[in-house]
């Protein structure tokens, strides 16, 4: 329920205590006005003089009960909402006939005592409530009348009071019918607010808050949560094409596409440009994988105007895959781990799923039990660094991938391959003890500040010593800024004296920084990029490892276009 939403029954239901509590002090001066006059009890009808501890205990737990509803009303979870609904009416009809009988039964002036009740149970919960409650009472006053007057040729009072019963009917059906028209009118709004416009599926602002609300649902309630985030692969070119008006229409075929696949209880979003959002309640990683390959294949199966012109002759999507609590302790964790999914179906060629996976994971079966809470600290480091250097965040990513590819390349053996990309996640981990405002400083940096951050390398080794399974990526750590020609920093070691799987990651990083927008670097294209790498062989990197990344890059450079 959103803010708005809720602000609005808690503002119904202050209304509806009020005429409550004002209709016991009508029920309270009636009770007073038949019970004295002067000084002197008078006679009451049927002497119910016995039951007045019962009236007074029943009038004022009725008081507490419609004062306390200012405050705890909204709160009231749905499933116990009928079941309180019906002991609050059940008391007060038999306050109400009780006040009824003493004041003159069906004699009494105070039978609109009923209005109340009727009007406040019809404003809360519609029509067919409002009648059922208006019927009762109208039975109540029927019945006084056919039992109390006898032997009586014409029953005046019964006549009398089907009109007042035909004024209750009528009170709850108007009104009742009012409240539904505000009830469609006020959902139609909310539906417009929480609804993108363009695909009729839900928006961004919407989606987070319902990310955030279902995540702690399903963790209160120990269930799984899966995220699919979906994009459509090429959609800049087919903009370019055939221009905004057709890609709209392709946004919103997806859009419908997507909703008719995900489960029942699925949220689909726009979440912004051409990527979709799909949240699964109680869904676990496995059932979202089924759900996402169908939607790739079933995009992939269906014909779009145009496609045959995208660059793989196809109109195709990505999709990226997390869950909690196997993959993410909470909303922003699974965002960011969906989003790194994703990133990496985009990368190996689109038209894929990929689901999240941490690299260090992967170190579990090979690590020590005492070094596993601190992989665990190691991971959030990593996202506090990402948190205060936007630049790290994507870096990282891009920087284990290229390593991967590039290991393969060199046909290095599987154990070093791993020691690459572990030290490719954790090269920037030094970052942490640097302030967010030299990470960002879209100004050049002072000499001070330059200093500064060329001891980030020797930072991260003193983050890693403790870690006894990390031991063997501290020379990728420490050594990811030297140079080939000995210039570089913080040993200026030289050639060979650098360690090999250090060489390979100061290629793969500096060719991810020149390709970057970053704050203090102007962003190179793929070409610029490559023959800055030509230029600074033997210089600034190792020449073969050059050579070996460059025929990477062109094998792959399907894979690169969209993330450079």
């Amino acid at each position: 329920m959103s803010d708005i939403e809720k602000s609005r029954r808690q503002q119904l239901n202050n209304i509806v205590s009020m005429v409550k509590c004002t209709s016991l002090l009508f029920a309270t001066i009636i009770l007073f006005r038949y019970s004295y006059q002067g000084n002197e009890m008078i006679e009451l009808p049927y002497k119910y003089y016995t039951l007045w501890p019962i009236i007074m205990i029943l009038l004022v737990v009725a008081g507490i009960y419609g004062i306390s509803t200012f405050y705890t009303a909204h709160k009231v979870s749905n499933q116990y909402m009928w079941s309180l609904y019906l002991i609050e009416d059940a008391i007060f009809i038999v306050i109400y006939t009780f006040l009824i009988l003493i004041s003159g039964a069906q004699m009494s002036e105070s039978k609109y005592l009923f209005l109340f009740i009727i009007i406040t149970r019809t404003i809360q919960s519609g029509t067919r409530s409002g009648i059922l409650i208006a019927s009762i009472c109208s039975a109540i006053i029927l019945a006084m009348d056919l039992i109390l007057v006898r032997n009586t040729v014409v029953n005046l009072y019964f006549e009398n009071d089907i009109i007042l019963s035909g004024i209750f009917i009528f009170t709850a059906w108007p009104l009742g019918y009012y409240v539904k028209i505000e009830n469609e009118h006020i959902e139609t709004l909310k539906n417009r607010a929480n609804t993108d416009g363009l695909t009729g599926v839900y928006n961004h602002r919407y989606f987070r808050d319902a990310l955030r609300t279902q995540v702690t649902a399903c963790q209160s309630e120990g269930k799984s949560i899966s995220m699919i985030f979906i994009d459509i692969d090429h959609f800049k070119e087919y903009n370019d094409l055939y221009g905004h008006q057709k890609g709209d229409e392709i946004l919103r075929e997806m859009g419908e596409l997507i909703k008719s696949l995900a489960r029942e209880k699925g949220i689909v979003a726009r979440y912004g440009g051409e990527e979709f959002a799909v949240l699964l309640p109680d869904v676990e990683e496995e059932e979202a994988l089924e759900i996402a390959e169908q939607i790739r294949a079933k995009v992939e199966a269906t014909y779009f105007l145009g496609q045959e012109n995208q660059p793989n002759g196809n109109l195709t999507v990505s999709l990226g895959i997390s869950s909690v609590p196997s993959k993410a302790k909470d909303d922003i964790e699974l965002l960011k781990s969906a989003d790194d999914a994703l990133y990496r179906a985009k990368f190996f060629n689109r038209n894929r799923v990929e689901t999240y996976s941490f690299i260090l994971d992967e170190l579990k079966s090979e690590i020590d039990k005492n070094d596993i809470k601190l992989i665990a600290s190691m991971k959030t480091l990593i996202s506090v660094i990402n948190a205060k250097d936007r630049y790290t965040y994507a870096h990282t990513e891009r920087v284990v991938l290229y390593s991967g590819l590039l290991g393969e390349r060199l046909g290095i053996d599987e154990v070093d391959r791993k020691r690459l990309m572990y030290g490719a996640y954790m090269h920037d981990i030094g970052k942490i003890n640097i302030p967010k405002e030299v990470l960002n400083k879209k100004m050049p940096l002072t000499e001070e500040e330059w200093n500064l951050l060329k001891e980030h390398p020797n930072e991260g080794v003193e983050v890693i010593r403790p870690v006894q399974s990390l031991q063997s990526i501290i020379p990728l750590i420490k050594h990811h800024h030297e140079r080939y020609d000995g210039k570089g920093y913080p040993s200026g070691l030289k050639g060979e004296e650098i360690p090999y799987l250090a060489r390979v990651l100061t290629v793969v990083d500096s060719f991810d920084a020149m390709t970057t927008k970053r704050p203090y670097n102007k962003q190179k294209t793929y070409e610029e990029a490559i023959e800055e790498l030509k230029r600074c062989k033997g210089t600034q990197f190792d020449p073969d490892i050059v050579d070996e990344f460059i025929e990477v890059i062109k094998n792959s450079k399907d894979s690169f276009d969209n993330l450079l």
